[in-house]
């Protein structure tokens, strides 16, 4: 089968053996499968072991199953990648991307390749029946909209808030929606008015332009929404300039959740502004199985747009695709299989 191979620091289009069943679980031939912007980090930082076939946000059909699920051979399916156990003191606690068994579960070798083999544990947790009306490139927004759904928990703001979403690519627009559709008011930024433009057609409240100072684009937002600042700021841009904005946009005892890495670990920490003004700071980075039905539910009822989020790729032209998105030419890209 043919499939997108990591080698060498870059990736490569190689034929590879069709994964093989493992027990119980179900081969998979895959349809299509987004591009992250966690694998565009990955190859940025050469994070990837050699070999290795990325891709996680995958919409494909069954063509073997051997489990206790009533999936069958034929149907349309798509999946989240990992899985919890369920069992341990994080998943108790309601952190599941914490749990060890979820950090090492996958599918089996990654969602740029023609087939996968998805376990018995995917298919009763994270695999979610697709009807065959359902556009496939709409539906594998499954998995990066559950991760947003959970960011939104996790920043633990009263009902009807204002937040505030920092970047404005294809996670902030789909940040926004969520949002919107779990009972709060999004606000967006970003330093492209195409992007602003489009979040408010997406039914944000409304959205800014960053420009060269970020005091004075904070002082236009307050004006507008609230002269205490923002009850909440997710992060979802990985520029540095995103963590003075925050610390600015928010109101006192407010709380920010970064959604997003940047360059240096220690870049902006500003220990003062958070314990002088009583910020929370959280945290997320994936989504849990019950995140990712309500995701499917969103996307499968129509209330999250993602039209013209993302540019279809066929396998061959993955690097093209991985470069337009480098250089901010696309939003995010859908590779074809």
């Amino acid at each position: 089968m043919r499939a997108a191979v990591y080698r060498n620091e870059q990736i490569q289009i190689e034929d590879m053996p069709m994964p093989k069943m493992k027990g119980k679980g179900a081969i998979v031939k895959v349809i299509g499968c987004g591009l992250c912007g966690s694998d565009i980090v990955k190859l940025k930082h050469a994070s990837v072991r050699d070999g290795s076939v990325l891709g996680h946000e995958v919409v494909g059909r069954i063509v073997e199953i051997n489990s206790d699920s009533d999936f069958m051979p034929g149907e349309k399916v798509v999946m989240g990648h990992h899985v919890p156990c369920f069992a341990c003191s994080y998943c108790y606690g309601g952190n599941y991307s914490m749990c060890r068994k979820f950090k090492k579960s996958n599918i089996i070798p990654g969602g740029f390749a023609e087939y996968i083999f998805v376990s018995e544990d995917h298919l009763m947790n994270t695999v979610f029946r697709v009807p065959e009306y359902i556009d496939d490139e709409l539906i594998s927004y499954t998995e990066p909209l559950g991760c947003c759904i959970r960011a939104i928990k996790r920043t633990g703001v009263d009902f009807n808030s204002n937040i505030l979403i920092v970047g404005l690519g294809s996670i902030g627009l789909l940040m926004g929606q969520a949002a919107k559709n779990m009972g709060y008011k999004p606000f967006g930024i970003d330093l492209l008015q195409e992007r602003a433009d489009l979040a408010k057609k997406m039914g944000f409240e409304n959205a800014f332009v960053l420009l060269d100072d970020i005091e004075d684009i904070v002082s236009d937002m307050k004006l507008e929404v609230n002269a205490n600042g923002f009850d909440a700021v997710i992060m979802t841009s990985g520029s540095d300039s995103a963590i003075p904005l925050a610390v600015d946009a928010v109101r006192d005892g407010g709380t920010i959740n970064v959604f997003s890495s940047v360059s240096s670990d220690i870049s902006g920490y500003m220990n003062n502004q958070i314990y002088y003004r009583e910020l929370t700071v959280t945290s997320s980075y994936s989504s849990s199985p019950v995140d990712l039905e309500e995701a499917f539910d969103m996307l499968i009822g129509n209330s999250v747009n993602v039209e013209g989020l993302s540019v279809k790729y066929p396998l061959e032209n993955i690097n093209d695709a991985i470069q337009d998105t480098l250089t901010n030419q696309i939003m995010k890209a859908y590779i074809e299989l």
